[in-house]
């Protein structure tokens, strides 16, 4: 089957709803920043949901809480950049995700004080003991709002991700390289094309069917028969026709459109993850030999929260790491795969040494846990400089 081009896929797969908003406020928020010479970077964050509906009841998802760019968002405002946040809905969002993701309701954070309200009643306040927090992030929220650095940015499926990610890398022309595309968003690779996609819910038996043709007391018969299929039985006895049998497409890979058309001068940043150290930098490489964009981030899903790798063209591969001591804590991640992808990539990794790759004094001062997304931003920053120079020196 040929693959399918860029103009085929857009006619065939329609745009979500409020596109023509979107590209609205986008535009008008890149022009204001454009104009006063500011770095912008497009965050793209969370899952892309693939339906198998058109009238959407079940759908496949992946895990994507929207952790990495989320916080990525935040490290991006402290150091200049205004930020276009195109975010799965209801995924998690720069500064509120310090509350939304927490394993404590939102609520336990507040407390009642007898006075202060309208009219000397009642009032909601934060508890003493995360006032000093919620204020500094209810600060940086503020300040980035009320500067008009952060325009967020909804989507919720694969085919919305794209006419988003499409018409807003457009309108980042005018930015030249002082645009920074920061693909961090988890997208689908298989997708359900419309011509194939049921118009209402799957149904789990053929009853509706039987109902449509059938007068009401055959319907009443039927209903037995209806009630010995176990859904939840996927033994070799229920026959194939009882189960539900999916017929995906690949997404077209539009990664090289962006870099040669939709954004040809804005720095490109994609993301690899991978769960086998054996294959991550190999599968990186490919990724920036095929798509020849600008950097690809590469990061085990045990150890994503802790170290990453940087694959550029023409430079050798860096390694960022959280040193031991300032790790944050993760349910999913395994310290015994820390180091693992490099050593075996290299065979240069000396776990006597992994854990100091940086000076421990450029490290984000604070709490003790380090996030690494700090250390990703400001070694990225570094580069998206070079990549203006080089740009801007090239044009003279």
């Amino acid at each position: 089957m040929p693959a399918m081009t860029e103009d085929q896929y857009f006619s065939l797969n329609p745009p979500p709803k409020d596109l023509d908003r979107h590209t609205q406020l986008v535009s008008a928020f890149i022009s204001a920043h454009a104009a006063a010479g500011r770095r912008v970077v497009l965050v793209t964050s969370g899952g892309t949901t693939v339906p198998l509906e058109k009238q959407t009841v079940r759908f496949i998802d992946n895990f994507s809480a929207g952790t990495r760019g989320a916080t990525s968002a935040e490290y991006f405002l402290e150091a200049g950049y205004a930020v276009i946040f195109l975010h799965r809905q209801f995924s998690l969002l720069p500064y509120s995700r310090h509350y939304s993701h927490h394993t404590d309701c939102f609520l336990d954070f507040l407390s009642e004080a007898p006075t202060g309200g309208e009219g000397g009643g009642p009032t909601v306040v934060a508890r003493s003991s995360s006032q000093d927090k919620m204020l500094a992030v209810l600060r940086q929220y503020r300040k980035a709002k009320d500067g008009n650095l952060l325009l967020m940015i909804p989507f919720v499926t694969i085919t919305d991700y794209l006419h988003e990610l499409r018409s807003i890398s457009r309108l980042m022309g005018p930015l030249g390289p002082l645009g920074l595309l920061y693909l961090a968003a988890a997208v689908s690779d298989f997708f359900v094309p419309p011509d194939r996609m049921a118009e209402h819910k799957i149904q789990s038996t053929d009853a509706a069917d039987r109902n449509k043709a059938a007068n009401p007391s055959a319907a009443a018969e039927n209903a037995e028969e209806e009630e010995t299929f176990d859904n939840f039985d996927s033994s070799p006895r229920v026959p194939r026709s009882k189960r539900l049998i999916i017929d995906l497409d690949p997404v077209p890979k539009f990664l090289k459109n962006l870099v040669d058309g939709w954004a040809p001068q804005g720095m490109i940043v994609s993301f690899k993850l991978e769960t086998d150290p054996d294959i991550l930098v190999h599968k990186a490489k490919y990724s920036l030999a095929r798509y020849q964009h600008h950097l690809v981030i590469g990061n085990l899903l045990a150890t994503r929260k802790w170290e990453v790798v940087f694959v550029a063209p023409g430079r050798k591969d860096v390694w960022i790491r959280v040193p031991r001591a300032r790790r944050t804590k993760s349910v999913s991640g395994q310290e015994d795969l820390v180091g693992q992808a490099e050593e075996r990539s290299s065979g240069q990794y000396a776990r006597e040494e992994g854990d100091r790759p940086l000076d421990p004094k450029t490290l984000p001062d604070g709490e003790p846990g380090v996030e690494i997304e700090g250390l990703i931003i400001p070694a990225l920053m570094e580069m998206h400089t070079e990549h203006i120079s080089a740009v801007r020196d090239k044009s003279q």
